[in-house]
């Protein structure tokens, strides 16, 4: 059987009553980002390794740990150039929440936790289909998830909500039929990033991809780590990574990102990008 691990991270935060950039300075962040790093189990045994060699080329850092948002512009190149060339997935789901208030769903986005189960269902839903296509016919396959560790969310809730969706208990319309079957939901970790090689890669991978869409302190964005990393990121057999390895919530035009963002986002349509 085929088992497959996707470590997951994420980048920002739910809340949305003070976003940055709309009321003055400082406030909460414009998209709270889910992002997996998707391994074979026989590659998951080679994660410390890939990091390992990966850290040891900032031999002045004191750690092995990495941690993107600690690491220079120079530092982030060469990780994403690294992990481009490791036999892994990538996937994200992005929620834009400049867009939550004043719609139908600022109540219900508003409850701890809602908004973080809701776009980890359209991550897992991209990485099962992916995972399932990927299978030969016949072929039994499983996901297990390893979550990093995040303060002020309960675990036990989000496996609760995954056997909903497992058993039908679908909260909103889906377009896509689930294999909710092969995640293997009793098999989650939840586990600090410190100590997780796995989980030190998708803190990576999400937060070089988040670089692209969250402006940063001086209202810039930075696109190319996510340019590197594209070739990582699943796609619909043809190349086209957008609402497959990359997803944005509400969709790319209901989300309305200005030329900068429409930019990154129209590169992830095409072929190839």
């Amino acid at each position: 059987m085929a088992e497959i691990i996707a470590y997951i991270d994420e980048a920002g935060d739910e809340g949305f009553g003070k976003l940055k950039g709309t009321l003055g300075p400082g406030g909460q962040s414009q998209w709270l980002i889910i992002g997996a790093c998707i391994v074979t189990a026989e590659n998951d045994k080679l994660l410390p390794s890939w990091r390992n060699d990966i850290a040891a080329k900032f031999p002045k850092r004191k750690s092995r740990d990495l941690h993107f948002r600690d690491l220079n512009h120079d530092q982030k190149v060469v990780v994403c150039k690294e992990l481009a060339q490791r036999p892994l997935g990538a996937a994200l789901t992005l929620s834009h929440k400049v867009t939550i208030p004043g719609s139908p769903w600022e109540t219900l986005f508003k409850t701890k936790q809602y908004l973080y189960n809701y776009l980890v269902r359209w991550l897992l839903e991209r990485i099962i289909a992916n995972v399932v296509a990927a299978s030969p016919p016949g072929e039994k396959c499983s996901v297990r998830l390893v979550f990093s560790r995040r303060g002020g969310t309960d675990y036990h809730v989000m496996a609760t909500y995954l056997r909903k969706l497992m058993g039908g208990g679908e909260m909103f319309p889906v377009a896509r039929k689930t294999r909710w079957d092969i995640l293997d939901i009793d098999g989650i970790s939840v586990e600090a990033h410190s100590k997780w090689a796995g989980l030190q890669l998708a803190d990576c991978i999400t937060s070089a991809f988040g670089a692209a869409l969250e402006p940063n302190a001086y209202g810039n964005y930075e696109p190319r780590y996510a340019q590197l990393l594209r070739s990582r990121l699943i796609d619909d057999g043809n190349g086209v990574c957008l609402n497959r390895g990359f997803t944005i919530v509400p969709g790319m035009h209901a989300c309305s990102p200005n030329a900068e963002q429409r930019a990154f986002l129209d590169s992830l349509r095409k072929k190839g990008g």
